[in-house]
């Protein structure tokens, strides 16, 4: 191990304005070096990352608990103790790499017992990441000019840590006698102040509390978009503490099962949010998920259930009408009416990893379509199969409008970086016996419908016409192969073809009417008449042979179906 003892007799480290936020007092940047060489660290010894030392030091904080992130800002010296590091609950070359993409410049440790060293798994996660680690006699020299800034935030911190456990052992009672998100909401509210959400991983808002003119300027502020999600596809998705003008607002992750389930947020305006109100917006986070842990248990066997029952429903095997009615009614569904089934899956295109692990993509799919459906069908039965969610709802006079609405509403406005789905449709049936066939007819609506429109597509079954056929030609390349051995030189991937075939498609769909085509195609009718004549010298005298026509016409759907040179 490398070491180097640095002398106090040089220029002192300025310290410059407060930020107000709690992590230490700000100073004027300089190098990591420099502060080793000023009067602010009580006998410094580098032993660790010396290649680090160039980093800028901004500002100045104690680390006086284990749970230091709220505290924790780029550019910042970090003075602890070994004492404080024990407590670590990560390892410490885990906490180190946290310090460091969080950009905070270095660490120094005071050594309770003196004739301790710094494990050995320490100082080599140091050096390889070059962030220098400095043991120190004490923790700062009580002759500073930030000495009492310093000892104020290490106070605030213990404040902090003492009130967390206090509002942990509150919200857990909360929890004990029953309670779920929107008890503990309230619970926040009252011991926090100002207004709470709890949301989805996406700002999905699930219950609200709090004072009711902060919920109102909540309503109209930035922290959330035109739909009243909170806005979470920044950094992090949107974790931390955020100033918004006169406004300030703490997000947290909900996180059980080391996966992400939602977001606890706390909104003021009547007061400046600080790093400690983090730290415990981030506790109560803790015990929220204590709530989604205690659901998950129960809602695994029931969802196993359910899903169950709805694939023996789309196999043909769910029993009686009679039978089937009365079980789906213990689920709260109601199958006995006229219903239609939806298939939702996930386009198959890639993912930005998220910045925690999450539930599955279709459980986060379904959970969304049963929390829109239910304010528009309280008897629909929703359920997540393994790469689809599939809904059995009631048939109404605007059924595919209703099915428009749900997709608007899951998928929102700005997205939250969800991934993209398409959508199925069957036609309606009365009675169970259907299902299987109108499952068949849902898929074979959301494959085509996808191969036809792309992403988002929402397909009818009933919409599908011809392309109806063309789907059960599973050999794509005599597909391909009639398409173009029909369009010949339309089927070449250039402008110029695209053109032509725009032209034949207008002119198929107008039964040869000239004059209707060049009004739809802004051509002059000469410059039409003279395309036909070209693209009868292609194709062959289709204007004068109904089965050409024909035949031209699947192939375009063919490489409208297909994407060939779309």
């Amino acid at each position: 191990m490398t070491t180097r003892d640095v002398g106090s007799s040089a220029p002192g480290f300025r310290a410059a304005a407060d930020t107000g936020d709690g992590p230490g007092p700000g100073v004027a940047p300089q190098s990591f070096a420099d502060v080793l060489v000023s009067d602010l660290l009580v006998s410094p010894t580098l032993v660790a990352g010396a290649t680090g030392t160039s980093r800028e030091v901004s500002n100045v904080a104690v680390m006086a608990v284990p749970d230091i992130g709220p505290w924790l800002r780029t550019g910042q010296l970090l003075i602890t103790t070994s004492a404080v590091l024990g407590r670590l609950v990560e390892p410490i070359d885990a906490f180190l790499a946290r310090l460091d993409r969080r950009g905070v410049a270095g660490l120094a440790v005071r050594l309770d017992d003196p004739s301790a060293t710094l494990p050995a798994e320490m100082s080599d996660a140091a050096d390889e990441l070059g962030f220098p680690v400095v043991v120190v006699a004490d923790l700062y020299s009580q002759a500073h000019p930030l000495s009492g800034a310093l000892a104020e935030s290490s106070a605030r911190q213990v404040d902090a840590l003492f009130e967390a456990d206090r509002l942990r052992r509150v919200l857990v009672d909360v929890v004990m006698a029953g309670g779920g998100f929107a008890e503990l909401s309230v619970a926040v509210a009252r011991e926090l102040g100002g207004a709470v959400l709890i949301t989805t991983p996406d700002g999905r808002q699930l219950c609200r509390a709090g004072d009711e003119s902060e919920l109102n300027r909540l309503a109209s502020s930035a922290a959330l978009d035109s739909t009243g999600r909170v806005r979470t596809d920044s950094t992090e998705g949107g974790l931390g503490l955020h100033r918004l003008g006169d406004e300030s607002i703490a997000v947290s992750a909900i996180s059980a099962n080391g996966i992400d389930h939602g977001r606890l947020v706390q909104f003021s305006t009547g007061r400046r949010l600080r790093s400690e109100d983090l730290y415990l917006v981030e506790q109560a986070a803790a015990v929220c998920a204590l709530v989604v842990a205690r659901e998950l248990v129960v809602s695994s066997v029931e969802e196993k259930h359910r899903a169950n029952f709805i694939r023996d429903l789309l196999l043909g095997r769910g029993g009686e009408h009679e039978h089937v009615v009365a079980h789906a009614k213990t689920f709260g569904w109601d199958l006995d009416r006229p219903v239609v089934v939806v298939v939702i899956e996930p386009d198959p295109v890639g993912e930005d990893e998220p910045s925690m692990p999450r539930m599955p993509l279709v459980e986060r799919q379904a959970r969304a379509f049963t929390s829109a459906v239910a304010g528009r069908d309280t008897g629909a039965a929703v359920t997540a199969l393994a790469t689809e969610t599939v809904i059995l709802m009631g048939v109404g006079t605007d059924t595919m409008n209703l099915v428009h609405e749900l997709v608007a509403t899951v998928r929102g406005a700005g997205g939250g970086g969800r991934r993209a789905f398409g959508v199925g449709v069957s036609r309606p049936t009365d009675s169970v016996d259907g299902i299987p066939a109108l499952y068949g007819q849902a898929r074979t609506a959301l494959k085509v419908g996808r191969q036809i429109t792309g992403a988002w597509a929402v397909t009818h079954f009933d919409d599908l016409g011809v392309y109806r056929l063309l789907s059960l030609v599973e050999d794509d390349r005599e597909l391909e192969s009639f398409a173009q051995e029909t369009l010949r030189e339309l089927t070449a991937d250039t402008s110029e073809a695209q053109d032509m075939r725009r032209t034949l498609e207008v002119l198929l769909a107008t039964n040869i009417n000239i004059a209707e085509t060049a009004r739809q195609l802004h051509f002059h009718y000469n410059t039409l008449r003279y395309r036909v004549v070209k693209l009868e010298k292609m194709l062959g005298s289709f204007t004068d042979h109904p089965e050409l026509r024909l035949d031209l016409s699947l192939a375009l759907k063919i490489m409208a179906m297909r994407g060939i040179n779309s």
